[in-house]
């Protein structure tokens, strides 16, 4: 339900401010969205999440600090009714689907069209989900041939480690990034080695650059 407004209410988060301003102006050309606050990093986003109590949440995958994903679990956490969409340069299915077990109630990517955000926020508004037509196609697909990525065991905080280890981040600089102790994520990372049957970091990052998450 839309709060206290005929407007829908939105909380904007990228980490480019450039790229913020070109999305209020686009959402605020339709007279039922209104932009109410807008957040650089995954921290503000949950911040604000609170403050601004915003309809709909525009919600980057990468961002600086806990990135998109953890900001999309600490907001569920707290609000379980929360209607978050993902706008994201990650077309891979492996993103979307650990947005969608994250919370997200849609995801679309940078590529698409301007009207398809204005769509998606309109729909999920209505508490409707939203996803990209070729996504969802190319999930559907997925799914009808059985074919799961290594990834599908992975909860949504051990997919974001993981991609930060691949990226060649150590433990020490992830706990700092996600708040975390050092114990903490030094488990996590045997969790992952042991669901993804490896052993070292470097394998880990070959993993991710065969699946596309990483450049080689």
């Amino acid at each position: 339900m839309i709060r206290n407004s005929n407007k829908i209410k939105v909380l904007l988060v990228d980490d480019h401010t450039v790229v913020r301003e070109g999305y209020k102006n686009l959402l605020e050309n339709y007279p039922d969205i209104e932009v109410v606050a807008e957040a650089p990093t995954g921290e503000i986003a949950c911040k604000y999440y609170v403050e601004k109590t915003p309809d709909i949440v525009i919600m980057d995958l990468s961002l600086p600090g806990i990135g998109g994903l953890e900001a999309i679990r600490r907001i569920i956490a707290r609000d379980s009714d929360a209607k978050i969409l993902v706008f994201s340069m990650h077309e891979d299915t492996v993103f979307v689907e650990q947005a969608l077990q994250a919370g997200a109630k849609g995801y679309i990517p940078k590529s698409s069209a301007a009207n398809e955000l204005v769509e998606a926020v309109q729909d999920i508004a209505k508490g409707k989900d939203h996803l990209d037509p070729d996504i969802a196609q190319r999930l559907a697909i997925q799914k009808a041939r059985g074919r799961n990525t290594p990834f599908a065991n992975l909860s949504t905080r051990e997919f974001e480690i993981f991609c930060l280890l691949a990226e060649g981040s150590n433990v020490a600089t992830i706990a700092e990034r996600l708040s975390l102790s050092y114990k903490t994520v030094a488990n996590y990372s045997t969790q992952i080695k042991n669901k993804l049957d490896v052993k070292t970091t470097a394998e880990l990052a070959r993993i991710a650059i065969r699946h596309g998450l990483i450049e080689a």
